[in-house]
């Protein structure tokens, strides 16, 4: 029977719709991606992880299309460290914007023709006054006029929609308690909102689908700081990276804040999102405040875990079988990578006190994250707990890694050099080789 991508897909994604049942996620939807053809999709898509349980926040903005409204009438944006400034006539304009895209996403999330992702989809779309703005005031001698910031979020209100399975659709333009309408960016309406629910996740888009490496990739996961150092230098850019920036903006200080993970992903690649949030590696860039991949010892319900990573190299013949019996009894000299809940890396540190040495063992990475040196990284976790434990040496035995071992500072060496409990138990069939490195 032949395994589809259909079920492939399903079963590796089921983890992450389980996950993600049941949280929040707040998506910050520019006026750029808007404006692309995919945006149908991106609707779709966002309707689908409604369906899915997950409680979503859509904020949308308007900068490109507020631009273009207002050079088409003859008015100039004017801006004061880039911040637009919101004079009587512009605010006009920029109602009659918001206001036509906020109808807009409302008739695409309502959506439920045949033979389309919204079939049977009935989603409440629920718009309020859950911002409450305050203006800008003068700066430098520069009146904002209607250019605002949030002043207070109703977070009671937005979850009670939230609960009763509404998507609630936040715009660029909110009241304040004078009964004035302030005009405010899309990026500090999401973050506010997302850091006031304690938001799962920031999500935001950009043409490129995260942010480029030095190496011309899309560079997986950055923290803050680092997130930083790229906005300020995308910042003397142009108006190119207007939604980049604005992203940035809104996940560093998210982040810093305590929402754990923001993702920016492509509004130009067609299921983007999902990719994202529903497979292992996704395929955009996460702002974290933490790595989502740890470092850490095994614990007794890692067992499952390990022995998915080391089976197929025992089958291989690259590892000794150990039993799941011979696991529980060793779990406490196991380290072990773990990403997004999976194993991904292991390595054992066996302890032979009356030599004063220790045996590096059980090396084992899954075949997906083998290009960015966990190996070295296990390795680099276990002499440290061996130096912590006062130990001379580190020695271990192979079959196939003798060179890999070799560039870490080990040296070949005898049986006769093993510990005599270890001497004792070495396979003459399977020919080891032995190595050691001097701690």
């Amino acid at each position: 029977m032949r395994t589809t991508e259909l079920v492939s897909g399903f079963r590796q994604s089921a983890p992450y719709v389980n996950a993600h049942r049941g949280k929040t996620f707040v998506v910050m939807l520019g006026g750029e991606a808007i404006m692309q053809s995919g945006f149908r999709s991106i609707i779709n898509d966002i309707a689908l992880l409604n369906s899915l349980g997950i409680k979503v926040v859509l904020v949308y903005g308007a900068r490109p299309q507020i631009n273009a409204a207002l050079q088409q009438a003859g008015l100039e944006p004017t801006y004061h460290n880039r911040v637009r400034v919101t004079d009587d006539d512009s605010f006009k304009l920029i109602k009659q914007v918001a206001g036509a895209l906020q109808l807009d996403i409302t008739a695409r999330l309502s959506m439920s023709l045949s033979n389309t992702p919204m079939q049977g989809a009935q989603i409440n779309v629920v718009s309020g006054n859950f911002v409450i703005a305050q203006p800008l005031g003068v700066d430098e001698g520069v009146d904002y006029h209607h250019s605002g910031r949030v002043r207070r979020i109703d977070a009671a209100g937005i979850r009670r929609q939230l609960d009763n399975n509404g998507i609630v659709l936040m715009g660029p333009i909110a009241a304040s308690v004078t009964g004035e309408s302030f005009n405010l960016t899309a990026e500090d309406i999401a973050t506010q909102v997302a850091i006031k629910l304690k938001a799962d996740k920031m999500i935001g888009f950009n043409e490129i689908g995260g942010i480029v490496g030095e190496d011309g990739e899309i560079t997986a996961e950055l923290m803050p700081n680092a997130a930083e150092q790229i906005m300020l230098q995308l910042e003397q850019q142009d108006d190119a990276c207007t939604g980049t920036v604005a992203f940035l903006h809104a996940a560093i200080s998210a982040c810093r804040a305590g929402v754990p993970r923001c993702h920016l992903v492509s509004y130009d690649e067609d299921g983007a999102l999902l990719q994202e949030l529903f497979s292992r590696d996704g395929i955009g860039t996460q702002i974290v405040t933490e790595s989502a991949e740890k470092l850490r010892q095994a614990t007794i319900s890692d067992i499952g875990g390990i022995l998915d990573l080391i089976r197929p190299l025992e089958q291989q013949g690259l590892l000794v079988r150990r039993s799941r019996e011979q696991l529980e009894m060793e779990i406490n000299q196991f380290t072990l990578i773990e990403r997004d809940g999976l194993v991904i890396g292991c390595a054992a540190l066996y302890p032979f006190p009356e030599e004063n040495v220790g045996e590096f063992a059980c090396l084992a990475v899954h075949p997906d994250y083998r290009d960015a040196d966990r190996g070295s990284t296990l390795l680099k976790a276990v002499i440290q707990q061996a130096r912590q434990r006062k130990y001379n040496k580190l020695f271990a035995l192979t079959t196939r890694s003798i060179h890999w071992f070799l560039e870490h500072g080990f040296e070949l060496l005898t049986v006769e050099d093993l510990p005599a409990q270890k001497k004792q138990l070495y396979n003459y069939q399977r020919r080891s080789k032995i190595l050691a490195i001097t701690l």
